[in-house]
């Protein structure tokens, strides 16, 4: 009997080794050919700190209006490094607005019949909910601009947290405190000369526990808030008992919305049903240049529909270091995961990867 989407067992991607193929793809917007200095240094960086060879997909320097133009294109660069038997990983190239739109181009079958490492954050939210209806773990981290080509070079504490995702066969643990300190500040990428000035980092406090008491474990499943919004309804948004006992973890973009769109958001996914159903939240960091009063606000509309769907006891982490600030942890998708209110710690329970 062939297994239905989302009810297949989630398959783990073999991890990386030095001298592996990994594929680039330009999953919605396309700036390798926009920003190319910037692109260049990180897969520069990509291939020289984890030695592996970064192998691009036919489109994915196109120019950014062509790419715009065809999400066909786009999606078959995506099935085509999914379906090479001498990839072993495929990552973006950068985010975008429009991934959203590759959905009746793609065919999950080619993911689901050749698991493989899938990396990137933002946009791409909306592949790794592909990956996850094919019944793929995938991995929510750094892309090839936007973390592997950080100013100045990748940061410490993003480079440990790929070698232990995407390189690491044991569970990650307890994702650390980011001790270097945080940005979400941007420096003009038109400008080559900031791809050698470091961004200045501001201090970082650590996760804060919002609400809740004890111990929570979940499967992991989230991204960006607004692609998620994006999702919503459509084929790769999840029935809503895939959210049972799950982990949601979530984070805003540099667009930085305001707490009332986040509260919009969030009343959805009580409307939806899927705010009892979790175990627990983990909010990242928000992007954009929001001071803390800002960053305040967008947790309080968390806090306060949670309290109008009478859920003052669920688990909630804030202030992880993912998604659209810098530098970022990686987040599996689909593993075991353990929030500790007491210690304001998040827990990988499991590798997101296999051996081999």
């Amino acid at each position: 009997m062939t297994l239905r989407w989302w009810q297949r067992p989630l398959r783990k991607p073999h991890a990386l080794c030095a001298g592996d193929r990994v594929a680039i793809v330009s999953t919605s917007w396309g700036g390798p050919s926009v920003f190319p200095h910037r692109y260049e240094a990180g897969k520069r960086y990509l291939a020289e700190a984890f030695g592996v060879v970064p192998v691009e997909m036919p489109h994915a320097l196109r120019a950014a209006e062509w790419l715009s133009r065809n999400p066909q294109a786009r999606a078959d660069d995506i099935m085509q490094a999914f379906a090479d038997p001498s990839i072993r990983a495929v990552i973006a190239s950068i985010g975008g607005d429009d991934a959203v739109r590759l959905i009746p181009h793609i065919d999950l079958s080619v993911i689901a019949e050749n698991p493989k490492i899938f990396l990137g954050y933002s946009d791409p939210t909306a592949l790794h909910f592909g990956c996850l209806k094919a019944g793929l773990g995938s991995f929510y981290g750094p892309t090839v601009m936007s973390g592997f080509g950080e100013n100045g070079g990748m940061h410490a504490y993003a480079e440990h947290s790929v070698r232990k995702a995407l390189f690491d066969a044991e569970p990650m643990g307890e994702i650390p405190v980011n001790e270097e300190g945080w940005t979400a500040t941007q420096l003009p990428w038109r400008d080559p000369e900031n791809q050698n000035r470091r961004r200045a980092l501001t201090p970082s406090t650590g996760p804060r526990t919002l609400q809740g008491e004890g111990t929570a474990r979940g499967h992991l499943i989230g991204g960006c808030a607004e692609v998620l919004e994006m999702l919503k309804g459509s084929e790769w948004w999840p029935p809503l008992d895939y959210w049972d006992g799950a982990i949601l973890f979530i984070e805003t973009s540099q667009h930085a919305p305001s707490a009332a769109q986040v509260r919009w958001w969030f009343r959805n996914y009580a409307a939806q049903g899927i705010l009892p159903r979790l175990a627990g939240i983990v909010l990242g960091r928000p992007g954009g240049e929001l001071d803390a009063k800002g960053r305040g606000e967008q947790e309080a509309a968390v806090v306060q529909v949670l309290d109008e769907a009478g859920l003052q006891h669920l688990p909630v982490l804030a202030e992880l270091d993912f998604g659209h600030t810098d530098p970022i942890a990686t987040l599996p998708y689909g593993v075991m995961a353990e929030i500790d209110c007491s210690l304001s710690r998040l827990r990988i329970l499991e590798p997101g990867v296999t051996a081999g």
